[in-house]
């Protein structure tokens, strides 16, 4: 290479490169924009607010969260994908990221390609509850009174491809029963039915269903996570109770659109990790149920990847579609 071609070459690495690390020194030098693709006024929407809050009080620029539901979370997560990639712009993604490439034909946008890990927030279960009307105590004796009653015994979901109904999907795959799905428009409407015994059995997120199953409205069956869970630690795991090797695990994590420099996305996790850690914080995610990760951008990309590998099978195997 001509040496006066190399220099200009190595004059503009070096320019691009001075400008990386001064943006992100400089970052955050606006305000940032959160966002949440379900509708507002959700437990977990709470704990991002304070999130927010507390960034906004030690960075000097307003973290905001912007509640953009609809399409089953694909609607915020197309948002960010065309975003900048400049870190103001940051999706909170749960397990229907990992699922949206095999559920869709032709699917907008590609959780791998067109995403940026920063880190795995929060955990918790599922919990498999029934309608206290239904003869079953255990999940081995609501296996074999499915065996008993093929195609009679019925499922609540909060819609096709949700991560409650890949659950369900999941534990009659595992278990070898047939029960019928009846998907709803949202999970509060298919809770609603369970309660009032329109159906027999669901996958709940287990926050939600909580105070129903100590009001005795519902009965816990299991967890679907390898451990049990604080909140109701006498309820069995279902690795404990059968199908032996089940887990389902809800998670809410951050990323940035793809191209974001590595210097920021390292920036936004410390920064985000620690507040995580602060004690109101830690409480209010205690106080939900949900466990706090604050893995690595690393790690959390290794395990976006192990879920999108996982659930596609499911979903392959279900024949589920949502388009």
């Amino acid at each position: 290479m001509d040496t006066r071609i190399f220099a200009k070459f190595a004059l503009m690495l070096s320019c691009v490169f001075s400008t990386i690390v001064g943006a992100a020194q400089s970052y955050p030098d606006k305000p940032i924009r959160w966002v949440f693709p379900w509708p507002s006024g959700s437990a977990v929407d709470g704990v991002l607010r304070l999130m927010g809050q507390k960034l906004t009080e030690s960075w000097g620029q307003q973290v905001l969260v912007d509640s953009r539901p609809g399409a089953a979370g694909n609607i915020g997560a197309e948002t960010v994908a065309r975003a900048a990639p400049d870190g103001y712009t940051v999706l909170y993604v749960t397990p229907g990221f990992s699922t949206y490439p095999s559920l869709y034909r032709k699917p907008v946008y590609d959780p791998v390609r067109d995403f940026a890990p920063v880190t795995l927030l929060i955990t918790n279960p599922a919990i498999l509850v029934v309608h206290p009307s239904v003869p079953a105590g255990s999940v081995k004796e609501l296996i074999a009174l499915a065996k008993a009653r093929p195609g009679k015994l019925n499922y609540a979901s909060s819609g096709v491809g949700a991560g409650i109904h890949l659950a369900a999907e999941l534990f009659k795959s595992m278990a070898g029963v047939n029960v019928v799905h009846v998907p709803y428009k949202g999970h509060v409407p298919a809770l609603v039915d369970l309660i009032s015994g329109q159906v027999d059995m669901m996958f709940s997120n287990a926050p939600t269903a909580l105070p129903h199953i100590k009001a005795g409205k519902l009965r816990a069956l299991a967890v679907t996570t390898s451990k049990r869970w604080a909140p109701l630690p006498g309820v069995l795991t279902m690795a404990e109770a059968s199908p032996p090797g089940f887990d389902y695990t809800y998670w809410g994590g951050l990323a940035v659109p793809a191209g974001t420099p590595q210097a920021i996305i390292d920036k936004l996790h410390g920064e985000v990790v620690r507040v995580m850690k602060l004690p109101d914080v830690r409480q209010s995610i205690d106080r939900q149920g949900y466990v706090p990760v604050g893995n690595t951008p690393q790690e959390f990309a290794a395990y976006i990847q192990a879920e999108i590998a996982k659930w596609a099978e499911v979903i392959r195997a279900g024949g589920i579609r949502v388009d």
